[in-house]
Parts: structure tokens; sequence; C-alpha cells
């Protein structure tokens, strides 16, 4: 049995009830942002499908649908970075979820060798620039 239900097209229900209903947008997807639980450092943004909310929430390590290869991954399975949940956050409508997470391996989470994903900000006049450590 899944360990959640389908939308409610009753805002009230959705919205204020105690039953987990994700919204899933039209490609089957949820927003996800995995947080460091210590330092509540933004690590990255990503998306689930339901069977990687599922293997998530039955093993406790972040599972996500990679959008690029079209395959569910395990964050950190090559790289040692796993990501172990300590909470989840679901938004009021529960189309985007925020975990807690703590980070094996060296504590990173980008796939570039950053230690997060958001390690560039944006300049006025649109330009990049590399965040200080």
């Amino acid at each position: 049995m899944a360990p959640f239900q389908s939308p409610s097209p009753n805002p009230e229900i959705q919205e204020h009830g105690q039953v987990f209903r994700p919204k899933f947008d039209a490609s089957g997807l949820l927003t996800a942002v995995a947080v460091r639980a210590d330092t509540q450092e933004i690590l990255m943004v990503a998306h689930m499908d339901a069977v990687a909310l599922r293997e998530t929430l039955s093993t406790g390590y972040a599972h996500y649908f990679s959008r690029s290869r079209q395959t569910l991954w395990k964050k950190g399975e090559t790289s040692g970075q796993l990501q172990h949940v300590r909470e989840i956050l679901v938004d009021c409508d529960q189309d985007a979820l925020i975990l807690r997470v703590d980070v094996g391996g060296d504590g990173g989470a980008c796939h570039t060798g950053a230690r997060n994903c958001f390690f560039r900000t944006i300049g006025r006049d649109g330009a990049l620039h590399n965040r200080e450590p």
C-alpha cells in the first residue's frame, strides 16, 4: 500500500487535512529541496516521482527522479554523498517538499564537486559570480 493518497479536489482537505496527498505535476513530479539538517544550508533542488518518494519514505535515504536520464537515483550511491533524511516538510498544497538531511561522504551535494548546487550569484548586470566558500 502507498504511504500516501491521491490529491483531494477539495482545497480544505488538501491544504489543512492530516493525510499526505502529494500533488504531482503533469510530468508526475514533485519539487524537492534538500537542506542540511544541522546548518540549514540549501544543498540542491531535485524532483521526485511516486517511486522516488516511496523509496525515500521506506528507506530513510533521499531518492530522486532524474529528468535528464529519465530514471530513479539514490543520491550519493556512487559519490558517497548519501542523504539520510531526518525530516520531510511539505508545503501547503503538497506539491513541494523540503528534505532536512544529514550528508555522508565529503558532505557535498553538487555533481560539479561544489559543496552545494547554489555556488553562484547573479549580478544586477546578469553576470554570474562565484560565492565565497
